[in-house]
């Protein structure tokens, strides 16, 4: 936790960089940010992408001067305003098996003590690094699923409807909670999973989703190795290592390249460039496995795990968007469930990018691609 004095040192010494900073990163987002035709409101993304860049900045000047850290000012970019309150809507906050959450509802739902088949979101509040180091956040959404399917009635949840969503990060933990919860024979199944815009494997960063999106905003490609390494606890000198595929041992590759691989992926979504790498000019370095070896587990890349796991998983509700360097892992995981009979319910927003749900609610900085998206995943859970 930061301190009362930390916080203030914090808020002086941004205020004092914030617009030179500013001024910084409008150019860079200027120069090293692409905006091709038919992204949603390009004008609209640059001024996302430039108070992302500030506020990248801004963190790693405070994390460099000892006065809080990098994870904290994105948090409190992410979550420090929040979007317009729907005034029907109650929120309480709970905890199922030592884990927070917030339990959001209808006031009708929360006067009315009976089993609920309509659906409230109760989103789990896990603990965040570097203070709760990975794979912390795993056991906690873990022991969050179990605790609500084993005392569901409690809650006047209806434990064989729970459905198990996220989106980026997020949508990495529900996949693996979803493959987890597949070996728990004496709970309820999971009714369904909403992937949106998953990242799903740290193997091959160079499919054509990476080569395409590269310089996309919000999420660009050197930024996934940099958050990956953040994530993990390991020094971001690592990050080029990854972006080459240096970490990958031949003998993986060759296990799991008939499930990551750019053969898998359509088509119609090479289109707009790809060049395919050689496997072997990769330049394998056993130092780097050794420090970010977990990236090639299941835990981390659920897109890994094995048919006898991804069979059994629940009928599954993925969103993909065409400028996000994470794209290919949701076509890819999509061909992976389809193959093992899952049922799929697939929505591609074309115009969209990663992350644009982050400013759903916030008036003249949503995006219409994330309305189409909250239409898509509403649209499928009524129809469960």
């Amino acid at each position: 936790m930061v301190s009362y004095g930390k916080r203030l040192a914090c808020l002086l010494v941004a205020g004092i960089l914030c617009p030179a900073v500013l001024l910084l990163s409008a150019l860079i987002q200027y120069r090293g940010t692409v905006y091709p035709p038919g992204i949603d409101q390009p004008l609209k993304a640059r001024i996302c992408q430039t108070m992302l860049i500030t506020v990248l900045i801004l963190g790693i000047v405070l994390e460099e001067l000892g006065l809080c850290s990098l994870c904290d000012v994105l948090w409190l970019w992410a979550n420090g305003v929040p979007p317009r309150r729907d005034p029907s809507l109650v929120i309480q906050n709970q905890e199922f098996d030592g884990v927070p959450l917030q339990k959001k509802a209808r006031t009708e739902f929360i006067n009315a003590p009976r089993i609920h088949n309509k659906p409230f979101p109760a989103p789990f509040r896990y603990g965040l690094g570097p203070e709760n180091p990975y794979p912390n956040q795993y056991t906690e959404c873990l022991k969050a699923a179990v605790h609500l399917m084993k005392h569901g009635e409690d809650y006047g949840v209806n434990s064989s409807r729970i459905i198990i969503s996220g989106d980026s990060c997020g949508a990495n933990f529900a996949t693996r909670i979803c493959q987890l919860l597949v070996g728990h024979r004496n709970l309820p199944k999971v009714h369904a999973q909403v992937l949106i815009y998953p990242g799903l494997q740290g193997m091959d960063l160079s499919l054509p989703s990476y080569q395409q999106n590269c310089r996309m905003p919000l999420l660009s490609k050197k930024l996934v190795p940099y958050f990956c390494c953040r994530y993990l606890n390991k020094s971001t000198s690592f990050a080029n290592g990854l972006l080459k595929g240096s970490h990958v041992p031949t003998a993986t590759r060759l296990k799991y390249q008939k499930w990551v691989n750019a053969n898998n992926i359509p088509q119609r979504f090479k289109v707009r460039g790809y060049t395919e790498r050689d496997p072997s000019l990769s330049d394998f370095n056993p130092q780097l496995y050794e420090e970010m070896k977990e990236v090639l587990s299941e835990t981390f890349s659920p897109l890994l795990a094995e048919d006898a796991v991804i069979c059994k998983l629940p009928q599954t509700f993925l969103l993909t968007c065409e400028f996000d360097v994470l794209r290919d892992d949701g076509l890819l995981y999509m061909k992976r469930l389809m193959d093992n009979g899952v049922p799929v319910t697939w929505s591609h927003v074309e115009s969209g990018m990663h992350g644009i749900m982050a400013f759903f609610g916030y008036r003249t900085l949503s995006f219409p691609a994330a309305k189409r998206i909250v239409h898509d995943v509403t649209n499928f859970i009524r129809g469960l």
